[in-house]
C-alpha cells in the first residue's frame, strides 16, 4: 500500500493523460495514423492501491534460457532471473521475471490473468521494472496499476513476445489498462497453438 495514496493516485492519472496525449499524436505512436483523429483515450481499470505490492525476488541459482514466440511468428530468448510470490485475495500466484541479458538491469514480467480476452488484452500484459522500482530494503514495487497492454494490442506488425504458459494466473487482476476500446483483433490470440 502506497504511503500517500492520494499522491499515488494522482501520479498514475498522469502518466495515463501523458500517454494518451503520445499514443493520440506522436509520430511514433502504435495507433493506427488513420484512427488518431478519433482517438479519445486508452481505457483503464480505476486506480486501486490494492494491486500494489512490495515483494521480494526470489532469484533462481540456474538462470534458464526461454524462448518466447512472438506476434510476428519470431522467438525471443530470455533468462529465467527469478520470481514473485503473492496473493490475490485467496489465491497464492506466482510470477516469473526475466531478463534479456545477463547484464539487463531491468525485470520483464508479462502475464495473463482472469480478466484476459474479456476486460484486458488476449494475449496478456507487461510490465517492466526498472531501478526506480527497487526499495531501499531490496524488495521491488510490483504494481499492477502500472500492467500495459503491448503494441501488437494496438497494430499488426509489432513483434510482441507471447506471455509463456507459466505466468497465466487463475486470479483477477482488474488493474491497468484494459483492451482499448478501438482495438481490433491484430494478431493471432494466443490460442490452442499455446496450449498445445
Amino acid at each position: 500500500m502506497p504511503k500517500d495514496i492520494g499522491k499515488w493516485t494522482a501520479a498514475i492519472l498522469k502518466m495515463r493523460k501523458e500517454k494518451d496525449a503520445f499514443f493520440g499524436t506522436h509520430p511514433h505512436s502504435p495507433i493506427p495514423y488513420e484512427k488518431r483523429k478519433d482517438f479519445e483515450g486508452l481505457s483503464y481499470f480505476p486506480p486501486d492501491p490494492s494491486y500494489r505490492f512490495e515483494l521480494e525476488l526470489h532469484e533462481h541459482e540456474k538462470k534458464e534460457e526461454l524462448t518466447m514466440q512472438t506476434s510476428t511468428g519470431d522467438k525471443q530468448e530470455y533468462l529465467r532471473w527469478g520470481e514473485f510470490r503473492f496473493k490475490i485475495g485467496d489465491k497464492e500466484c506466482v510470477l516469473q521475471a526475466y531478463k534479456s541479458g545477463k547484464k539487463e538491469e531491468s525485470l520483464f514480467v508479462p502475464f495473463r490473468d482472469a480478466t484476459s480476452d474479456k476486460e484486458t488484452y488476449g494475449a496478456g500484459r507487461y510490465l517492466h521494472l526498472g531501478y526506480y522500482d527497487k526499495l531501499p530494503d531490496g524488495k521491488w514495487v510490483i504494481d499492477f496499476n502500472m500492467a500495459y497492454n503491448p503494441y501488437c494490442a494496438y497494430a499488426p506488425g509489432y513483434s510482441c513476445p507471447f506471455t509463456p504458459p507459466e505466468n497465466w494466473l487463475e486470479a483477477a487482476i482488474p488493474a491497468g489498462e484494459k483492451i482499448w476500446a478501438g482495438h481490433e483483433v491484430a494478431v493471432a490470440q494466443v490460442g490452442d497453438s499455446e496450449r498445445s
